[in-house]
């Protein structure tokens, strides 16, 4: 039975080789992946699809005011939290921007 040590040393080298293998295999499938690539002109948003996670590159705009406290003036889009002039309010229709 092989010892401890000899054993470790079988598994660095065969890590070793497995590292060589990697690398050689990697530069083929590399070479493979471009060439393909120029063929057939794909782009990254072709073979990774839309970006994950955040937001997307283009902002969104700003959206119009929907009401208005006729008091003062003020706006609100009718995102978000209401604000203080019309969040009791049960028929927000009085409020609404007409144009």
């Amino acid at each position: 039975m092989a010892t401890f040590k000899e054993l470790k040393a079988q598994m660095a080298a065969l890590e070793e080789q497995a590292a060589a293998a990697r690398a050689a295999e990697f530069e083929e499938v590399l070479a493979d992946i471009r060439a393909k690539v120029a063929d057939y002109g794909f782009t990254e948003r072709d073979i990774f699809g839309r970006r994950r996670g955040g937001r997307e590159t283009a902002a969104r705009g700003v959206v119009p005011a929907k009401y208005r406290d006729p008091k003062t003036g003020v706006t609100w889009s009718g995102r978000g939290r209401a604000p203080n002039w019309i969040k009791d309010v049960k028929n927000r229709n009085r409020y609404l921007i007409r144009e």
